[in-house]
């Protein structure tokens, strides 16, 4: 069979890969003629490229892309059409959902499954994980993935895999910015909500159209939501069923309260499964919970000397005032968003609240330092601001304040915290 894949950002360029690997026939397209290929299975050697005037064609084997320009007739030759989900909601989705052309149109055996959604602004991943594991504990096939930006291979993938697999239970995590789309392609049974932060403002506009999002999402659906949530009343309105959540009374090897309320979601999904679809025995469900190991990537706690090194992706201000509320830092490293994404430096604003000794920056997402110190300078922090610029020189940093009693590493950038945070644990390691 063969698929149009209609804009390679990062989920179309996870739905080209998946379907390569799924052995389909691809035809992918972008009108932005700048696309970078390094996550394609594609190089320049070997290949016919056929440039013209801001134009560019690629071939190779079961594989053509163009970028520059969209060949309508080569797309509607397809079988099967994957939009990004960021284009949900443009009249070019409607005219393919209306097809029935749509991947998940062509496609329903995912549909058929029993299936989680687990969304918010934090902590999806976790959350996600740690149902994944007691799922699996309970001797149960778990198909899990989702949103590309937790670290999973895209949407498309599980529609995919579900076709080919035998899976007791399909499980995704949903990016708060593609809910609308994740409505249309999956059928969910349980959908968690692990909280309402400040991200992707760009894309929500406010917490309001985040909320009315939110809501079109939960309509009619089972839903789990934490104690304390806004806008519960408006959720609930619109649910079939609410079931409120508090945090789990298991001892967690995860720092937090965060994460004790995300670990409380799971145990609650993991409970409401128990008396409505398939057994899960309550032990289960607690040694899977206290035996569960931070996420690569996010906040988990490391010894080095003296000094206890929170570290893990913290990108905007609500996932980061939560961790400043408990610890007293010396240091704090911020690893910098994009150029774009004025909201998520008002992770600054917390840690100025917070007064640490020292700030140093790092290149998170994109090297927006200077943004970055002008906000600092805005709110008259006083102490000293510092430049690492390199992973190099941000151990270096950390070797300086080793000898105090907390420092912390966040920020925007998880592929950066993931490498600095593999460095630490081999010179912690060695060190102990």
């Amino acid at each position: 069979m063969k698929a149009a894949v209609i804009g390679l950002g990062v989920e179309g360029k996870k739905a080209l890969n998946s379907l390569l690997k799924h052995d389909w026939e691809v035809y992918a397209t972008d009108l932005n003629i700048n696309i970078s290929l390094d996550d394609l299975p594609i190089s320049l050697a070997g290949v016919d490229i056929s440039p013209q005037k801001d134009k560019i064609s690629f071939i190779k084997d079961n594989l053509s892309i163009d970028l520059g320009f969209n060949n309508q007739e080569e797309i509607d030759l397809c079988d099967a059409v994957v939009l990004s989900p960021s284009i949900w909601g443009s009249k070019i989705s409607e005219h393919y959902r209306n097809s029935n052309k749509l991947l998940c149109d062509v496609k329903t055996k995912h549909r058929e499954m029993f299936s989680i959604g687990v969304t918010g602004t934090n902590g999806k991943t976790t959350t996600v994980t740690m149902i994944k594991e007691i799922l699996e504990n309970a001797g149960k096939k778990v198909l899990v993935g989702g949103n590309a930006g937790g670290g999973f291979e895209g949407y498309y993938d599980l529609i995919l895999e579900a076709d080919n697999g035998d899976y007791d239970v399909l499980l995704v995590e949903v990016c708060d910015m593609t809910v609308g789309f994740c409505s249309y392609c999956f059928d969910f049974d349980l959908i968690a909500l692990t909280n309402m932060g400040n991200d992707h403002m760009n894309v929500h506009g406010s917490m309001e159209g985040y909320k009315e999002s939110l809501k079109g999402f939960f309509k009619g659906k089972t839903i789990f939501i934490n104690e304390n949530q806004e806008y519960m009343d408006e959720f609930e309105e619109v649910a079939e069923s609410t079931i409120v959540c508090n945090e789990t009374k298991y001892d967690l090897n995860l720092f937090g309260k965060f994460n004790k309320l995300n670990a409380g979601l799971s145990e609650a999904i993991a409970n409401y499964i128990d008396k409505n679809t398939f057994e899960i025995d309550e032990i289960i469900i607690r040694d899977s919970l206290e035996n569960f190991k931070p996420v690569k990537g996010r906040l988990e706690v490391l010894k080095l000397n003296d000094c206890e090194i929170y570290i893990g992706k913290s990108d905007n201000s609500d996932a980061i005032k939560p961790i400043l509320e408990e610890v007293d830092f010396s240091a704090i490293f911020v690893g910098t968003p994009r150029h774009n994404e004025n909201h998520r430096f008002d992770i600054l604003n917390e840690v100025v609240k917070a007064n640490p000794e020292a700030i140093i920056l790092f290149p998170g997402l994109e090297d927006t330092l200077d943004q970055a110190k002008y906000r600092l300078n805005s709110l008259n922090y006083k102490g000293r601001i510092e430049i690492a610029n390199n992973l190099d020189e941000i151990i270096a940093f950390v070797a300086e304040f080793s000898h105090d009693t907390a420092i912390l590493i966040g920020g925007n950038g998880q592929e950066n915290i993931i490498k600095i945070q593999d460095r630490l644990k081999q010179i912690c390691d060695s060190c102990n």
